[in-house]
């Protein structure tokens, strides 16, 4: 029997052995990990940067990793002409290539011009066991190995248990299901940065060697590798101290079985020749033996600058003769504690206002500091520590500027914070938070802004690791709303006490007053409505002077609110399930005969002109995502808002007229219509035309709020025709502008174009719209034909004057956002359309619709509102799923609080 060994080809063969004990990946061919190559690729200069794969193979590497990924290129063209350049270079193409991308476009157009046999970096179940096992299955054909990140539905694994459970998972998928040869698989369990002034992280290293440990004992025939620079990032600029880091760390993680390593091949440390206290430090800090191991290894760093050589650094007390202003700045940037309230009171008595400490020495400092960490002159380390001294000496003069404010209502000018922003887990949707980072970084605070679906725990992490001031969360569909909710709990229990901004088009004043707030007593919880208040609530929330009236203003407001929304909820009459359904919409279903369909199942649409989609904007929306509120046309003459408004709609037409002309985007669209008729509050789908075998069921949900004769209490199976009646259609549709958006939009914000990255995002919403109205106008005079002669303009449709209605899942009219899945898998959806849905049931690409079509001429848009706990168990067992899972998907219209066993239930 042959033996398990990895086998790779270049253009010579290369086989992983046991003499061979490690595997050098040459990391110097990656835009990412270096600045030098990147400015090669991006400048086109193809000569020198093969010179750089040459180096590496000349310097050992046995592989090369190569990555494109940079956003003002071209990642999949440039990752095939270099590698069809680098096929030429015998002395480098001799070794077998990684092709590293997060892009699968560029892998899979990587694998077709790689000559040999390659290793793919990388594969991950972040998106899912199908997506998963597509890419092994190609990487299969395509013959190469493959890198498996530690990276699963919930984000990348950082503990040595999350690591082993997500690769015996891929492992076990790879192996008994797609049949990949475990010899080809390589799993990364990811090296995070160590000594980062963060406790959290002290242990990543030794997670990293427990977890190649246990992979190497029970996944047989598997190898480990990893990007070892990652390990000693907080050491950037200190090149003595990282190579000592690496020779360390790849010492112990190559004895517990370690076999491959993306390095730098040239600037590897002989691990017995490093200097004897260096190592013991970094074994410290590697191996996480002490818990002052940071601080050692960061003082003794000191002496390992430039060439290695020791440069004893004496400490003194000569600095302690320096003016106040001096002894504070050299205080910040040592991180140094010893003597700053000492240092800070004797800046306050000398100035003015205690306000004018901060203002003046104490800012100066950071920004020294912050010039300095730039500069790659001082370590993250450090710079918590200069954080905590900065710290104690606000802490000082609070009391005293508390104290003038109650003496002279005067308050101080307010200065700039560090504020954390992120679309909460399983939403995608970001225009409107990218829009208040650049208002707010305009006014000079500073943006981390984690991106789309963040979940909890790395909101948690790094607003640690930052110190942030603030956190916002910002979220769009309703199940985000649930999501707010349980950051505040979480920031709660984690002991948090800064400001929490919520946001997004779901959410208000009265939610964040009613669930958000009361979860998070310990931090003051604002709703902020629109950016233009963003920055007047973030001074007020960081300003010493301001921040205790402004939160003590704010939770009286917000406790009045609350009292006002339960008082509001305990005056109206609800109803019980059976007596609303008594008081259904009762259509005269006699005097109707549907239309039939001209399909009867899916039909995707894929010849779409943007020049004619661009005809069925509606420019109203678009204008209230800028904050200008106003109808369109009528906007670009207002008195006040009229310039503004015209300068941005010049800019967006010629933004709009670029997409049409470059053909951006590529939209999409799948359609389906099935056989189907009401059962009580369901709308059941059969087979076929004859109407005996279910195919699928969407359950709708009813008002229970009482009526006034002759109002009725409406659920969406109203407007079906009910089983026996009449042979009655649903339809259904994805509609997508693509998923360019978000790679036009980062190459924008990569150029420090934060505008146009918001516009690009913009119009690709609105164009996604526009597919919905032309797709369902087009629906109504062909495909389903319930309104063949129908002669409205695009602009015409704007207030929706024709017959039959599109509802959303998600939306008013049926608030479960689950109800997605029946749409998605009646229609092939993400087939189809490369549409996805996210845990929280979001669309993925944010630009998308999706939707069902309602014929009936008496149709029309309405909300559920509040729902009673008769209907959501009556419901729960229509949809087959238990009471908690339907309350956590209800929780934005419960009309009461769930059970705490039904809480612990659906956690």
């Amino acid at each position: 029997m042959t033996d398990r060994l990895l086998r790779l080809s270049g253009l010579e063969p290369f086989v992983l052995t046991s003499d061979i004990p490690f595997v050098n990946v040459g990391e110097r061919t990656n835009v990412t990990g270096s600045a030098r190559f990147r400015k090669l690729i991006t400048n086109r200069e193809y000569d020198t940067a093969l010179e750089v794969a040459r180096d590496q193979v000349e310097n050992g590497a046995q592989i090369i990793d190569i990555n494109m990924d940079e956003g003002l290129i071209d990642s999949k063209a440039v990752m095939v002409e270099f590698l069809n350049l680098l096929a030429a270079e015998p002395d480098i193409a001799r070794v077998p290539v990684m092709i590293d991308s997060s892009k699968w476009e560029v892998i899979e157009a990587g694998l077709q011009c790689v000559q040999g046999k390659p290793i793919v970096n990388s594969i991950s179940l972040k998106e899912g066991e199908a997506q998963f096992r597509e890419h092994a299955e190609l990487c299969l054909a395509y013959g190469a190995a493959v890198v498996v990140m530690a990276f699963d539905e919930e984000g990348q694994a950082d503990t040595a248990k999350r690591k082993t459970e997500i690769c015996a998972r891929a492992y076990q998928i790879l192996t008994e299901e797609v049949g990949f040869p475990p010899e080809d698989i390589i799993f990364d369990p990811n090296i995070f940065a160590v000594a980062t002034g963060i406790e959290e992280h002290n242990n990543y290293g030794v997670d990293f060697i427990e977890a190649t440990r246990w992979i190497r004992a029970n996944l047989p025939h598997a190898h480990v590798s990893g990007g070892v620079s990652n390990l000693s990032f907080s050491f950037r600029g200190n090149e003595p101290v990282r190579e000592a880091m690496h020779a360390v760390f790849l010492y112990h993680a190559i004895q517990a079985g370690m076999d491959m390593g993306i390095v730098n091949a040239g600037q590897l440390a002989v691990y017995d020749q490093i200097d004897p206290e260096l190592r013991e430090a970094c074994e410290d800090v590697v191996l996480n033996r002490r818990d002052d191991a940071t601080e050692r290894l960061l003082d003794l760093a000191e002496r390992f600058r430039g060439d290695g050589k020791r440069e004893e650094k004496l400490r003194d007390l000569a600095w302690r003769d320096w003016p106040v202003e001096k002894r504070i700045e050299h205080a910040l940037v040592n991180g140094i504690t010893e003597f700053i309230d000492l240092d800070t009171e004797e800046a306050r008595q000398a100035a003015e206002r205690p306000l004018e400490v901060i203002e003046g020495p104490l800012m100066a400092g950071m920004n020294v500091v912050g010039d300095l960490f730039g500069a790659g002159k001082m370590f993250l380390p450090q710079v918590v520590k200069s954080a905590r001294v900065m710290k104690q000496a606000v802490a000082l003069l609070l009391p005293y500027m508390e104290e003038e404010k109650r003496l002279s209502g005067g308050d101080g000018r307010e200065s700039a914070g560090k504020i954390l922003m992120a679309t909460v887990k399983g939403d995608v949707h970001d225009i409107g938070k990218n829009i208040v980072g650049v208002v707010l970084a305009c006014n000079n605070y500073e943006i981390i802004d984690l991106g789309v679906m963040v979940p909890p725990q790395k909101i948690l992490e790094v607003a640690r690791a930052e110190k942030v001031d603030v956190i916002g969360l910002s979220g769009l569909i309703t199940p985000s709303l649930d999501e707010m909710v349980h950051m505040a709990s979480e920031l709660e229990r984690d002991g948090f006490d800064i400001p929490l901004l919520i946001g997004g088009a779901t959410t208000s004043k009265v939610h964040t007053a009613v669930k958000v707030s009361p979860g998070y007593k310990r931090g003051q919880t604002v709703h902020v409505n629109d950016a233009s208040r963003a920055v007047g609530v973030v001074s007020n929330l960081l300003s010493p002077a301001r921040k205790e009236d402004y939160a003590a203003k704010v939770r009286a407001e917000y406790a009045e609110v609350a009292e006002r929304h339960a008082r509001g909820e305990a005056a109206k009459v609800r109803l019980s399930l059976a007596d609303a359904r008594d008081n259904a919409l009762k259509l005269d279903w006699n005097a109707y005969v549907p239309a039939t369909p001209d399909v009867n199942g899916v039909k995707v649409i894929e010849d779409w002109d943007l020049a004619e989609i661009a005809e069925y904007i509606d420019w109203t929306p678009f204008f209230r995502t800028w904050e200008l509120k106003g109808i369109y046309p009528k906007i670009l003459q207002d008195e006040k808002q009229g310039e503004a408004a015209r300068a941005l709609f010049a800019e967006a037409q010629e933004m709009l007229a670029r997409i049409v002309a470059e053909k951006w985007f590529t939209p999409r669209a799948v359609i389906g219509f099935w056989p189907a008729n009401s059962v009580g509050d369901d709308i059941r789908l059969y087979a076929d035309a004859s109407r005996t075998g279910t195919l699928a069921t969407f359950h709708t949900l009813r008002q229970q709020t009482a009526k006034r004769a002759p109002r009725p209490n409406l659920a969406l199976s109203d407007f079906v025709a009910p089983e026996g009646r009449a042979a009655d259609w649903l339809g259904g549709f994805v509609v997508t502008a693509g998923p360019q958006e978000a790679e036009i939009a980062k190459r924008f914000e990569q150029a420090n174009d934060d505008y146009s990255a918001i516009l690009v995002k913009a119009l690709a919403d609105r164009i996604a719209e526009a597919m919905a109205e032309m797709l369902h106008a087009k629906v109504r005079r062909e495909h389903w034909g319930t309104s063949p002669d129908e002669t409205f303009s695009p602009q015409e449709l704007i207030p929706e004057p024709y017959a039959g209605i599109r509802p959303a899942p998600g939306y008013p009219a049926q608030p479960d956002h689950t109800e997605k899945e029946t749409l998605f898998a009646l229609l092939d959806a993400e087939k189809h359309t490369g549409v996805k849905l996210t845990e929280s049931m979001a669309m993925w690409p944010g630009s998308s619709v999706s939707g069902l079509y309602i014929g009936h001429p008496d149709s029309y848009y309405f909300g559920v509102g509040k729902v009673e706990r008769d209907q959501v168990a009556e419901y729960a067992r229509r949809k087959g799923i238990d009471m908690a899972e339907a309350e956590r998907w209800l929780a934005p219209i419960l009309n009461y609080v769930p059970s705490q066993k039904s809480a612990l239930a659906a956690e």
